[in-house]
């Protein structure tokens, strides 16, 4: 009997999202049916990431968890793990199918009668060198936001990174195409898009190389948002994450005046310390990220901006990083994404001296989490009792929805006073340590 259901597990970031739910569409149009993971089904389909190596352990436990639902399914591991370590992923008992890079959106023509065969899996891996085609990906689950792929693979060389390794070199949807796509969610219903890429700010990277050389780029990331906010039926878009040397003042300012972009930054920093910063092979030093900080605030007041952070880098003395600590502590920011450094083999970082004990990096985590909470916090609460409006989604908690208003700000309301995916004008309540805050709708959804 040919097989008929499928399950997908993603780990990772938001672009790895928007890759799954289009292998998801290809799998559909073939006539199979998607089910929920911790159901049996006859296929699973493992995204991986492999940004820390606790994303490598957590490809095992999920392989492990797919075999207890169903010991005879088809279980296929793909992403950037897959491209990085297929020979170890292929080990894995029951991994029957690894699929690199340039192969993962060609799944189905890889599965053959998808019997399961004794001893390793079978590896599909391209040399990340020959991965120069940008494949389209947007997610569409709960018709409310969607997950847009405008760009893929990064040149830059941060010496802690393996995403280069695992997606390749900088490249770029087409303008036309992204359009098309975005027309597409509005189609469906979607009403905010979140812009997802490695990089995105280098937007407009072709795929062509003629004798070893790009041709210029013919248009650039603020063309792609001037273009993007044109499109009827988005109501909103998001940038997902924007390297700060990157985002240009045109680009705050474009947003500060737009239709549909949202006063919403998330701008990785890393470290506050610039000798760290140039350890990190990082494209800028402190003070143009504090610059850009104070330019979105200046256009954009009521901006929410977020800040990926990495504690426990090789030589992060604890000098300094109580200065990077100060640093991040005087910014007017909104909240952290804090990242203990893990070693990963084949960057430079790997070889570097100086290695902070593990212990020591997660006290240094948990400060900046702390700290992390004390910003949000402060940023809730200077919006009690304004009126905002919120786009309401689903929430796990029973006879309660969600929404996010336009800077970010989560807040919970009754499944009775809103209707999912519909833009509401709230009156925000008081914040009360939590990471949602009360609000009261001003009109029926």
């Amino acid at each position: 009997m040919t097989p008929q259901t499928v399950a997908f597990n993603t780990l990772g970031c938001k672009l790895n999202f928007s890759e799954t739910s289009t292998i998801g569409r290809q799998f559909a149009q073939a006539g199979f049916t998607e089910i929920p993971f911790d159901q049996p089904a006859d296929i699973y389909v493992i995204n991986t990431c492999s940004v820390t190596d606790f994303a490598d352990k957590k490809c095992r436990q999920i392989v492990r968890r797919a075999l207890r639902n169903a010991p005879d399914a088809f279980v296929i591991v793909t992403g950037c793990y897959a491209q990085l370590k297929p020979g170890e992923i292929a080990e894995i008992p029951g991994v029957d199918l690894v699929m690199g890079a340039g192969e993962k959106f060609k799944i189905l023509d890889y599965l053959g009668d998808m019997k399961k065969l004794p001893g390793k899996g079978i590896v599909y891996a391209s040399q990340i060198q020959t991965v120069n085609t940008f494949e389209n990906a947007f997610s569409f689950g709960d018709r409310t936001r969607s997950f847009l792929k405008v760009q893929d693979g990064c040149d830059y060389k941060c010496t802690f990174c393996t995403i280069p390794q695992a997606r390749g070199a900088s490249r770029s949807n087409t303008i036309e195409s992204i359009l098309e796509n975005a027309r597409e969610i509005a189609r469906l219903g979607g009403k905010e898009i979140i812009l997802t890429g490695v990089n995105i700010g280098d937007f407009g990277n072709g795929t062509e190389v003629i004798e070893g050389v790009r041709p210029k780029k013919e248009a650039l990331f603020i063309d792609l948002i001037r273009a993007l906010d044109e499109v009827e039926g988005i109501e909103r878009y998001r940038i997902s994450s924007i390297e700060p040397n990157l985002l240009t003042e045109e680009i705050i300012q474009f947003v500060a005046q737009s239709k549909r972009f949202m006063p919403h930054f998330h701008i990785p920093l890393q470290s506050g310390n610039d000798e760290l910063l140039q350890k990190m092979k990082r494209r800028y030093k402190r003070d143009l990220f504090a610059n850009r900080v104070e330019l979105i605030k200046q256009y954009m007041p009521d901006a929410c901006i977020g800040v990926d952070v990495i504690v426990g880098f090789p030589g992060e003395s604890e000098e300094k990083f109580k200065d990077s600590y100060r640093f991040l502590q005087d910014l007017d920011i909104s909240y952290l994404h804090v990242f203990t450094y893990s070693e990963r083999p084949n960057t430079p970082a790997f070889e570097m001296e100086d290695a902070v004990p593990m212990q020591e990096r997660r006290a240094r985590n948990q400060m900046l989490r702390i700290l992390s909470e004390k910003k949000r916090a402060g940023f809730y609460r200077q919006f009690e009792g304004r009126e905002l409006e919120v786009l309401v989604e689903q929430s796990k908690q029973e006879g309660m929805v969600t929404g996010f208003t336009k800077n970010y700000i989560k807040v919970i309301l009754s499944e009775e006073q809103a209707k999912v995916n519909s833009l509401l004008p709230v009156l925000i309540g008081q914040f009360k340590g939590e990471s949602t805050i009360s609000a009261t709708p001003l009109t029926t959804a």
